[in-house]
């Protein structure tokens, strides 16, 4: 994953299409990402994220998670 403090505006944008964008395939597919569940992403931990742009969001979405940091966005969420 690249450094966070690199591009501090793609942060935020990382972080809007977590709430946005839904999940293209499997089990969970049309779960929009900060909705899928923790099982679901230790799964792709263990296994290896899918490349480009979605591995990237589902391993931010699994460090999210693992940290406790969902209230990050839910101020997101409401603005969707």
């Amino acid at each position: 994953m690249r450094d966070m403090e690199e591009d501090p505006q793609g942060n935020g944008e990382i972080l809007m299409q977590l709430v946005q964008m839904k999940m293209p395939f499997g089990k969970y597919k049309d779960w929009v990402l900060c909705n899928l569940p923790v099982s679901y992403l230790e799964w792709f931990q263990r296994k290896g994220f899918p490349k480009g742009k979605l591995g990237v969001l589902l391993q931010t979405m699994y460090e999210i998670k693992l940290n406790g940091l969902e209230g990050l966005l839910a101020p997101l969420k409401k603005m969707k």
